[in-house]
């Protein structure tokens, strides 16, 4: 579609229906053979999934509930996130957590101005009137008798709207619990730790938790963001990234060994999102990993989908490190390739064994039931086969049951694409991950990409993808084309077996990537035309694909038309997907065979604008919604008049 085309979105009429049964005489009749009968290959209920980096903030601020910024004073700069008043020091004596030694000393005796610290959280705290917030830390104190410490909530005006009040006492560390009951909402908030009578204190993993999450799981996901996720109806969850997987150096590459058991002792790492854009650059962007490979995977049970880890093949980054120096050699990964393999103990392991053991300790006794892993990132070149040959080898001889996903590289075609790729086959790894952040030109032009591709060799996983218009932004346009490219990814079911959108989430005032599925600030979250684009797949996704035809051919980008077809055999029910990408009336008449003459009831879906630069924001979540409303139709034939710039799914009972 032509650029030049926005600026004549005027012309289109606003006053056209979402989907007419009667289609205009004036305007050719486009006949499309749907062959209902024909049910050819079978659609993974893996297909339609997510995939989650943390970036944007999308983890700590964002995907996990924790409100405190630092909690554990772990930092480069141990206070970042806090504000100290009176007498404060770090300390490492004697800590409470040997992976999180520092803590923070109070000291009080006659100060005027009190002692105590305050907590920024990120980019505020959010809290709402009405709801319960838990505070915790731990805590000691030399004197022999209590101390007295007051928590306070403190608006951006530097008043007070919530108190409680608590004692630490004792020489060892307790956890101190109290109950925050804000009677307002305020969006950026501050936490304020006071002492109140002389001595000195000792606290550590502070931390202040709504106390009520996605599940109702301890240590559990912001609750509006992970509810999303769930509506998406994914089959599958990709974690923990993503370039986070490689780090920049080996020292920074993500370890899942170390988000796995007590929260409070899970050392800290610097994301890599903190200093690799110089103009989004964040110094307070660390990784708790509060949020850990046990909550990864109890998340994807929650929300239905199939966990899909991925693992450093002992590769940094190689847009960051041109030389050696960072890459761990071929004949040293056996810590690496045991990583793997504990994983999956880890996952699957019958609570006797020692990672099995730890996942029920966690409070997960029965395996997380884990089929897929991926070894290694967007690696390229010989650096990448050679290792990921001696991940295969290991996973093949101690787990044959577990599918092993290989890379195709940051690129979607070129040199380093098309070495990869034999590369991937020679090695027999069951999916290529593909990476595609594209233009609007690029995705309309590739809904036929998948149907050439060779239906003996490993599956495709189009593992990030995205439609990246001029100015990046989650608006109608990059939606739409997306929704015509992805029917694609269905017409070809039998070689693409997955698929996920990236970036997943952004926080409205600490993004540093654009566009993502969901942007969010500290109280609410905004679905963007793109996340519907998604859901509207995912929930119509069917179990085989049927044949949908014009002229003999697939309709991929045909008079600006892309569709797909598919049976859902669980509930009888006959999906047509229809991107209508011109900015005029498309006519087109089903023929649906294999139906007889009686009278069929379903439902039509569309998401439309007339605009394509329009886009949802915090304040108008709803400028584009998807609108369902009820056919009817008779017989083996259905007449529509598909509105311009429209995408609409029929679901039609058999």
């Amino acid at each position: 579609m032509k650029m030049k085309l926005k600026r004549n979105l005027c012309l289109v009429a606003l006053s056209v229906g979402l989907t007419s049964i009667v289609t205009q005489a004036q305007d050719p009749v486009y006949k499309l053979e749907v062959g209902v009968n024909k049910p050819g290959a079978p659609i993974q209920s893996t297909m339609y999934g997510i995939f989650f980096e943390d970036i944007n903030f999308g983890a700590d601020g964002g995907l996990y509930a924790e409100l405190i910024k630092n909690r554990s004073f772990e930092f480069e700069n141990p206070l970042g996130g806090w504000v100290p008043f009176g007498k404060v020091s770090i300390e490492t004596k004697d800590p409470c957590f040997d992976k999180n030694p520092h803590y923070a000393r109070l000291a009080y005796t006659k100060e005027i101005t009190g002692t105590g610290l305050d907590n920024e959280g990120f980019k505020g705290i959010g809290v709402k009137a009405g709801e319960k917030y838990n505070f915790s830390l731990y805590g000691r104190t030399q004197e022999k008798y209590p101390v007295k410490v007051r928590i306070n909530l403190v608006n951006p005006d530097n008043d007070v709207f919530e108190t409680k009040e608590f004692e630490i006492s004792g020489k060892d560390w307790k956890k101190v619990q109290v109950t925050l009951e804000p009677r307002v909402t305020v969006a950026k908030s501050r936490l304020r730790i006071t002492m109140i009578t002389p001595g000195v204190i000792d606290v550590e993993h502070v931390s202040l938790f709504p106390a009520k999450t996605f599940n109702n799981r301890p240590n559990g996901m912001r609750e509006d963001l992970a509810q999303a996720l769930k509506e998406l109806k994914p089959g599958v969850f990709r974690f923990p990234g993503g370039c986070i997987v490689e780090g920049t150096t080996i020292a920074t590459r993500y370890q899942w060994k170390n988000t796995v058991g007590p929260v409070e002792n899970r050392p800290i790492n610097i994301n890599r999102w903190n200093y690799t854009f110089p103009y989004k650059k964040f110094p307070d962007y660390y990784q708790s990993y509060g949020l850990g490979f046990f909550e990864y995977f109890q998340l994807s049970e929650d929300i239905g989908a199939e966990p899909l880890p991925v693992l450093n093949c002992g590769l940094s980054c190689q847009f960051e490190n041109k030389g050696m120096d960072q890459h761990i050699p071929v004949n040293k990964l056996e810590p690496y390739v045991q990583d793997a393999l504990d994983l999956v103990e880890f996952a699957n392991g019958d609570p006797s064994t020692k990672w099995g053991k730890l996942r029920s300790d966690m409070g997960h006794p029965a395996p997380f039931n884990l089929k897929m892993i991926a070894i290694g990132n967007e690696q390229w070149g010989s650096l990448y086969p050679e290792r990921l040959e001696v991940f295969v080898k290991a996973l093949r001889e101690k787990h044959p049951e577990i599918k092993i996903v290989g890379s195709s590289g940051p690129g979607s075609e070129g040199a380093d694409f098309d070495y990869l790729w034999p590369e991937m086959k020679r090695l027999k790894v069951d999916l290529v991950d593909e990476h595609f952040y594209r233009s609007p030109e690029w995705f309309l032009s590739g809904a036929a990409r998948y149907d050439s591709y060779d239906r003996n060799g490993p599956k495709v996983f189009a593992g990030e993808y995205a439609c990246h218009t001029n100015n990046k932004e989650n608006n109608f346009y990059s939606a739409l084309c997306e929704a015509a490219f992805m029917t694609g990814f269905e017409r070809n079911a039998d070689v693409v077996h997955l698929c996920t959108y990236a970036p997943l989430f952004a926080h409205v005032d600490a993004w540093q990537w654009r566009p993502d599925l969901i942007w969010f600030d500290n109280l609410s979250c905004v679905r963007t035309p793109n996340y519907y684009v998604q859901q509207l797949y995912g929930q119509n996704a069917g179990t085989d694909v049927i044949p949908l035809t014009l002229e003999g051919k697939p309709l991929t980008g045909q008079h600006d038309l892309y569709a797909t077809a598919a049976i859902d055999k669980r509930d009888h029910t006959l999906i047509i997907k229809i991107a209508n990408t011109s900015i005029t009336h498309r006519n087109v008449r089903l023929n649906l065979s294999g139906l007889t003459g009686k009278i069929y009831k379903g439902t039509v879906t569309s998401l439309h604008s007339p605009d394509l630069e329009s886009k949802n924001t915090l304040e108008n979540p709803n400028q584009i919604v998807p609108v369902t409303s009820p056919i009817e139709i008779q017989g083996s034939e259905l007449g529509v008049s598909i509105r311009p710039l429209s995408f609409v799914v029929y679901r039609i009972t058999l």
